[in-house]
């Protein structure tokens, strides 16, 4: 990702008001982030423990932007003695640390209470779990090219989940 400011973060939002934007907690190491290394910014709100967002760049060639949405996530959680995989990054882990979120819909959609969702790591650390927990089927190859596929996989994954919030 391209770095980004806190303007740029707050206006990237689609599925919440401007109000709530504004409002939103940024993660607390915002000013230390290293844009490169994310294929994503996904954090939880320290403010509203079941609140989370992600912002992830889209566009083609004509031009790359930010595009943010606040998810939701499940009042209860999975059992820590089963095994569940986030969607996105498709790293398994104890059910605990996986969880279901939710996102409104935009448009007249969204203002009917339409949502959608996906599971999702619990922290939203996808970003940093491609880098770093590297399946032992792919331990074999040459983990700089394991890191880079991930990391793509992660990318296309979350602009489809983006794409469906904004259908």
């Amino acid at each position: 990702m391209h770095a980004l400011t806190e303007q740029q973060v707050r206006r990237s939002f689609v599925n919440c008001s401007q109000g709530e934007a504004r409002g939103l907690a940024l993660p607390k190491d915002f000013a230390e982030l290293d844009w490169g290394a994310l294929e994503l910014l996904g954090w939880r709100d320290p403010k509203a423990p079941l609140r989370g967002y992600l912002v992830v760049e889209t566009g083609d060639a004509s031009g790359v932007r930010p595009v943010g949405i606040a998810v939701r996530a499940a009042e209860s959680r999975m059992s820590a003695r089963t095994t569940a995989m986030c969607l996105l990054c498709q790293t398994a882990q104890s059910g605990d640390a996986v969880s279901l979120f939710t996102a409104k819909r935009t448009g007249a959609a969204g203002r009917n209470g339409n949502t959608i969702g996906t599971y999702i790591c619990a922290d939203l650390g996808c970003a940093d779990r491609v880098r770093t927990e590297i399946p032992p089927w792919l331990q074999e190859r040459d983990p700089a090219e394991v890191v880079a596929e991930r990391a793509a996989e992660l990318r296309d994954r979350v602009r489809g989940f983006v794409d469906a919030v904004r259908r």
